[in-house]
């Protein structure tokens, strides 16, 4: 049976390592070893791609390239992060209803999914749907991933169907008016957006007028956009698989292209460790961002 084999773009986008990446790989480590198609083109059969899948992981998680490179199949997938089975049984314990979420998503039951959060939206009202049904959700999910419990595409449908959701939810919503114009955006390479949405969502419950960019935005686009908005504040999110190392100077960037008069706040699990930096708001949690929004509006009264 023939090996399916994936172009460089394909690869791109099932992996997250950029084109340039790729190649430079192949000239400095030998690896990936990608064959030719008919018309000459790079064509990498899936073996490679889930290693290279694997290794991004890792990377992710700290690890440095070269060694991984160099290291054997085998050897990477024990180094993919573990929990404990004590530690999973004691999570566990009382979170029933959670864990039958879960248990459709690995069903493939998209429509008992979206069925069972509409009625869990239902009881709770959104604020306590978001933080007491969505947020732990998001985290054990991208657990479940890391510790290879959960498959690419069960990820993705439970993300697709948890963003249909909330968009619906927060589309339901009066269009607020009391301020402050919050400009929601990711920068390059941090493709998550349920954590944005959790926190328009949230804003918008307090009345403030969101404007939703989505993901992966370049910093100058990002000021572009503040300013033409008229963005009081700028909101980032990082997720806990962004390289934290990253995060300052990103952030320290971007300070210096926005207007002045324009606020940078940053939450997410990816910023939880950071230190204070000038001129940066980080959110450690969802009672942050709207502490943060009530005080924004006391100072501007």
């Amino acid at each position: 049976m023939n090996t399916p084999c994936f172009n460089i773009g394909a690869v791109e986008r099932d992996t997250g390592l950029s084109k340039d990446v790729l190649r430079m790989w192949e000239r400095r480590y030998g690896f990936p070893t990608p064959d030719r198609d008919s018309n000459g083109e790079r064509s990498y059969p899936a073996p490679q791609v889930e290693r290279l899948r694997l290794i991004k992981r890792l990377m992710d998680a700290g690890h440095r390239p070269g060694k991984l490179i160099a290291t054997p199949m085998e050897e990477l997938t024990t180094l993919a992060p573990r929990r404990s089975v004590q530690a999973t049984t004691n999570e566990t314990a009382g979170t029933d209803e959670l864990n039958e979420l879960l248990a459709l998503i690995k069903q493939n039951d998209g429509t008992g999914y979206q069925q069972a959060m509409l009625q869990r939206l239902a009881r709770q009202g959104l604020q306590r749907f978001v933080q007491d049904t969505i947020a732990p959700l998001t985290r054990r999910v991208g657990e479940a991933w890391e510790d290879g419990s959960f498959e690419v595409f069960e990820e993705h449908l439970f993300t697709e169907l948890t963003k249909r959701l909330l968009r619906q939810a927060i589309s339901s919503l009066a269009g607020g008016n009391q301020g402050p114009r919050v400009l929601l955006t990711s920068v390059p390479d941090e493709q998550h957006v349920i954590g944005l949405l959790m926190v328009e969502a949230l804003f918008a419950l307090e009345g403030a007028e969101c404007i939703p960019l989505g993901t992966q935005m370049p910093l100058l686009e990002i000021a572009r956009a503040a300013s033409a908005h008229k963005a009081d504040v700028v909101a980032l999110s990082f997720s806990v698989a962004f390289p934290q190392r990253q995060i300052p100077g990103l952030l320290q960037q971007l300070r210096q292209v926005l207007p002045a008069e324009a606020e940078l706040w940053a939450g997410g699990g990816g910023v939880q460790r950071l230190g204070k930096l000038d001129g940066i708001l980080v959110l450690t949690g969802f009672d942050s961002a709207i502490s943060a929004l009530t005080n924004w509006r006391k100072n501007h009264q």
